[in-house]
């Protein structure tokens, strides 16, 4: 079911070359073989790609990756990826006991756990705290101007963190210990009603900042709590996708979070998609940013106008589908394809191409595009559809 080569009319031949049929040539001047061969549709792309789209297209393999004791951390964000506006993200990878410092900041975060565990703490406005441990598949949402810290566990962790504005930048938190060192010392001293001299090592500037830096793996979960006189946040910001009923669809399954079933999400909204085929359709509520996390795919984004692009993406690469741009993902490898489709939104939204034409008159369909009876039958089968969670 998965299994879905590329075809012909891409270019996609053996050597990468720029060549479809008695179209294009053969490369003769300076090339990147390994960075064409990635991007076989760019190479030669198809006969039904035409007129101008932006760049659909970064891959964290070119971010700049920023490294500390305690793990590394790169972005792509509007400044990489010129057209995702709506959302930004940061691989992060933390060392066992390795600590993302307390922070917070102006936009909400959303993570997912790509690999190994952490714990993740947190308060409200209203002093209530909040303390879990996430493992692979799990996500947290932390919403604007929470205050919250990440540690990695006995085997350390990597995870995806997405932010509700293209502009974020992890370069711009802001730091528990970045604000220590840019508060006079009698300020500290009143502030916490202890001498001077308690806070003569406290780090002194950015370069000293914690960040991320090492520490010691911690214990068992219950020796970190701490009671709060005001108890417990009363929404999680943590929640087990993993664990969620997927949604059975024709060439794989969905999982779909938002803030119906999870209402800490209250800004971002995401399905999870392992599957052979994403079926043609577009969503009418924001843009869709999109994160693979293993196998290999291509989009096709239709853009109105006669506009149409192809790109091509694989584990660890960034693609974003404009606002009601109709659009595909397919599997072009030999491997499950996984990814992430995320939106700037409170709710999940979905139209598809198939639904939209099975839920009209077949007359007037068959009118438009000359449809034989095969097709037409195979519209009216009842499919499942992609739609919000229920509760």
């Amino acid at each position: 079911m998965f299994e879905n080569k590329h075809d012909p009319v891409a270019g996609n031949d053996h050597d990468s070359q720029p060549v479809r049929g008695d179209w294009g040539a053969s490369i003769m001047g300076p090339r990147n073989a390994a960075l064409e061969a990635e991007n076989p549709d760019l190479l030669a792309s198809p006969y039904t790609d035409a007129g101008t789209i932006p760049n659909l297209k970064f891959s964290f393999a070119a971010a700049r990756n920023r490294l500390a004791k305690g793990g590394w951390a790169r972005e792509v964000t509007v400044r990489e990826l010129p057209v995702a506006t709506t959302l930004a993200a940061v691989d992060m990878r933390l060392t066992p006991g390795g600590i993302r410092e307390m922070h917070w900041h102006k936009e909400a975060e959303w993570g997912y756990m790509l690999a190994g565990s952490a714990r993740i703490t947190a308060i409200d406005a209203q002093g209530r705290n909040f303390i879990d441990d996430v493992g692979a598949g799990d996500i947290w949402n932390f919403p604007a101007g929470i205050p919250h810290s990440i540690q990695g566990l006995q085997d350390g962790c990597e995870f995806l963190l997405v932010f509700d504005d293209g502009d974020f930048s992890e370069n711009e938190t802001f730091l528990l210990s970045d604000w220590f060192a840019h508060t006079p010392r009698q300020v500290l001293a009143k502030n916490f009603g202890v001498p001077e001299a308690a806070f003569d090592n406290i780090p002194q500037d950015v370069e000293h900042t914690r960040w991320i830096f090492a520490g010691n793996v911690p214990g068992p979960m219950a020796s970190d709590m701490v009671q709060s006189p005001a108890g417990k946040t009363p929404l999680s910001y943590s929640y087990r996708l993993s664990q969620q009923q997927p949604l059975k669809v024709a060439g794989g399954q969905v999982r779909i979070v938002d803030s119906s079933n999870f209402p800490a999400a209250s800004t971002i909204a995401a399905a999870l998609v392992p599957g052979g085929m994403r079926e043609m359709h577009w969503h009418p509520n924001n843009d869709e940013w999109q994160y693979y996390i293993g196998g290999r795919g291509r989009m096709t984004v239709f853009a109105s106008g006669g506009k149409a692009r192809t790109f091509d993406y694989q584990a660890g690469d960034v693609g974003y589908a404009p606002f009601a741009m109709g659009h595909y993902v397919e599997n072009t490898g030999n491997e499950t394809l996984r990814f992430l489709e995320m939106f700037r939104s409170p709710y999940f939204a979905n139209i598809s191409l198939n639904q939209w034409m099975a839920l009209t008159p077949p007359e007037l369909v068959r009118a438009h595009l000359n449809l034989d009876q095969p097709v037409m039958a195979a519209l009216s089968k009842e499919k499942p559809v992609l739609v919000r969670p229920k509760i």
